[in-house]
């Protein structure tokens, strides 16, 4: 339910300015053609009205099932004694914001068949007043009848908006705390083991100095030699973790290819269209990561990647004639899991196949991309 303040929103279909004409016009209607008593009950009825529908915006439950039969019955008087039908709008206006479907829909049945039957009957006991301002009752026995599900409709619609926003926050927080946790992971595997052995042979060298001081110089260079693998190998981690480029890495890999004196070959254009980037990072990390397993474990002559751009998917296939990979490797291997783990924050997957080499199937769906198409329109 809308707060009180929202009476005169935006969403209904309707200006501003014709809403405070519809406040202004009920006390026109009293006072044109009703006698001093009849003046002072309909003035009493409007500002009963009002009271009572600024109530509807604030209460909840029940009270606000019996604060639109108080506006009903209103809006009846007023119809039959004065020829006020606009407060009908008001009401299919406040029946449109109840979200719950069994009561918007017994309000909707009764406030239109109400409003239909005080009309006729109004044509027949104040014909005059009613056929001078036929053209405006037929449009308000059409809002009657329209906008309660336009309201119904809107604000169900920016509910499930905002319920798809703070979805997708959700989803951000967890993409963001899941990469840390790889981050944390990679830094434990990458420096854990150096620093633990840089502080071994630090305490032996400490307890080496004064026993065997030849031997001391010889766990120094060790010290010296982890310490550089490690910085060597965060560097490398720092440098998977920036953005990457497909185009930029198909380049890189055809040059790794070839400088293992192996034969590359294309198929497919490596520049996307219309892929977001977080999509191309992680095809770009897992295709150097495929590259990279192939260079060091394949023994193969030839290498071909193949890149498609489905409807549905965008699919990499990385595929060499070597000597192809043991069944029990393909979940133990940290460049497989750590694919799978990339794959994994934008919903893909991967697939291996042995025959006469590795094929290596690198799938993601284009989920991503067609939300970002729905918002944009």
């Amino acid at each position: 339910m809308q707060k009180w303040y929202h009476i005169f929103t935006k969403n209904t279909g309707l200006s501003i300015y014709i809403w405070i004409v519809f406040c202004i016009l009920p006390f026109y209607f009293v006072i044109r053609f009703s006698t001093p008593t009849e003046i002072l009950v309909g003035v009493a009825m409007i500002v009963l009205f009002f009271a009572t529908f600024r109530l509807s915006f604030i209460k909840e439950g029940w009270t606000v099932y019996l604060s639109v039969g108080v506006e009903m019955a209103i809006s009846i008087g007023m119809i039959l004694s004065f020829g006020y039908v606009y407060f009908s709008l008001f009401l299919a206006f406040f029946i449109g914001n109840i979200q719950n479907k069994k009561g918007f829909i017994t309000l909707y049945v009764v406030h239109l068949v109400t409003t239909i039957t005080a009309t006729t009957i109004g044509f027949f006991t104040q014909s005059e007043i009613f056929f001078t301002q036929f053209p405006f009752i037929l449009i308000s026995v059409v809002g009657v009848i329209l906008l309660p599900f336009n309201m119904y409709n809107r604000i169900k619609r920016e509910m499930l908006e905002h319920q798809l926003e703070d979805a997708n926050q959700r989803i951000s927080q967890l993409i963001v705390m899941e990469e840390r946790q790889r981050i944390a992971r990679d830094l434990h595997d990458t420096l854990g083991q150096k620093l633990s052995l840089i502080g071994l042979k630090s305490d032996l060298a400490g307890k080496l100095l004064h026993k065997h001081p030849d031997r001391v110089l010889e766990e120094i260079q060790d010290i010296h030699q982890t310490a550089r693998t490690a910085l060597k190998e965060v560097r490398e981690m720092v440098s998977d973790m920036r953005s990457t480029n497909l185009a930029d890495e198909v380049t890189h890999a055809k040059q790794v290819i070839e400088a293992a004196e192996m034969k590359f070959y294309l198929e497919g254009n490596p520049k996307l269209k219309d892929t977001p980037l977080l999509v191309e990072n992680v095809l770009g990390m897992c295709l150097k990561e495929a590259v990279t397993n192939v260079v060091k474990h394949s023994k193969a002559r030839i290498c071909r990647v193949k890149i498609q751009q489905l409807p549905s998917e965008v699919c990499i296939i990385v595929q060499d004639d070597g000597i192809g990979i043991e069944s029990t490797d393909t979940t133990k291997g940290n460049g497989l899991r750590g694919m799978r783990e990339r794959l994994d924050f934008v919903n893909g997957n991967l697939e291996l196949e042995v025959s006469n080499g590795t094929v290596l199937s690198i799938k993601i769906p284009n989920v991503i991309q067609q939300i970002s198409e729905e918002r944009l329109s």
